[in-house]
């Protein structure tokens, strides 16, 4: 049984007393900053149930709610039309780079051949270019190569991303070698490996992967407005400033296409969201 002097009772008081001033000021930051981060898609979805007058009201809480506005988007402008180009681009871009990335990643972290490592300094050393400098080049080859104003200049040059690569490699580093020894023991080929072993212990970070790749693709803006001229190839970001510039004055309208466009997004992030947490915390990164 140990016993507390008076001494050492008062030493402990000050240190708790300043850990929960701490913790007090810290929840107190985040509550802000959750707020100030909040705020501007509370007052974006409330704003689209308003009515035309009373859209610029300082009122956050519309007096009437109103569906006008989705409706309006939907029947007056293609609206469903962009909705269905971001999502197929999307998907494709997400389901392929998923499987191109994860073979380049297995390679670079388990395979042993000349040039391994150069080749992933070169591939890791493309996510220091800045995406705009790229940007003409890479036009430039999809001219080249006949796909302007195509469903294949949206989806081909956005397939190859470094940081899957850089994910994946460090994920497969992690893995512990004896279970790729033991397969080869018992006859299995690297492809065997990958396909039986590797794929379905990586399904958390490729989850997560497919995540940031889907969201990505769909707020694309500056590529797509580059690539495309078709009104029916319009990827939902380019339609929303279309959209915009059409409307200008009509922020209720341009609030409710917002708005249409930010749902899946949201719903796909709240979702996955704790795959996102456990791909950081298995990749190695901080």
């Amino acid at each position: 049984m140990t016993t507390e002097t008076p001494t050492t009772v008062g030493r402990r008081r000050p240190g708790s007393a300043r850990t929960r001033r701490r913790s007090g000021l810290l929840l107190a930051l985040g509550i802000v900053l959750a707020l100030a981060t909040v705020f501007p898609l509370v007052w974006m979805v409330l704003g689209s149930f308003k009515t035309a007058q009373e859209v610029n009201s300082p009122s956050l809480i519309p007096e009437t709610f109103t569906l006008e506005n989705y409706a309006y988007v939907f029947s007056q402008v293609p609206f469903a039309r962009y909705l269905l180009n971001s999502f197929l681009v999307s998907a494709a871009v997400t389901v392929i780079a998923l499987w191109f990335h994860s073979m380049a990643a297995y390679a670079l972290a388990r395979l042993q051949f000349p040039g391994r490592e150069r080749i992933f300094l070169a591939i890791f050393a493309t996510m220091l270019v800045s995406a705009p400098v790229t940007i003409i080049p890479t036009f430039i080859i999809v001219r080249t190569l006949g796909m302007v104003d195509s469903y294949a200049g949206l989806v081909v040059p956005a397939i190859f991303n470094a940081f899957g690569i850089f994910l994946l490699r460090q994920f497969y580093v992690s893995l512990p070698d004896e279970l790729e020894e033991a397969a080869l023991v018992d006859g299995a080929s690297y492809w065997t490996i990958y396909w039986k072993i590797v794929l379905p212990l990586s399904r958390p970070i490729l989850a997560a992967l497919a995540v940031f790749f889907f969201l990505a693709n769909w707020n694309a803006f500056v590529w797509p407005m580059t690539v495309t001229s078709d009104p029916d190839l319009r990827m939902v970001q380019v339609g929303i400033q279309t959209f915009q510039q059409q409307y200008a004055a009509d922020w209720n309208y341009i609030l409710a296409a917002a708005t249409v466009a930010a749902l899946p997004t949201l719903g796909i992030f709240f979702v996955f969201q704790k795959q996102i947490v456990a791909s950081i915390k298995t990749s190695g990164l901080k």
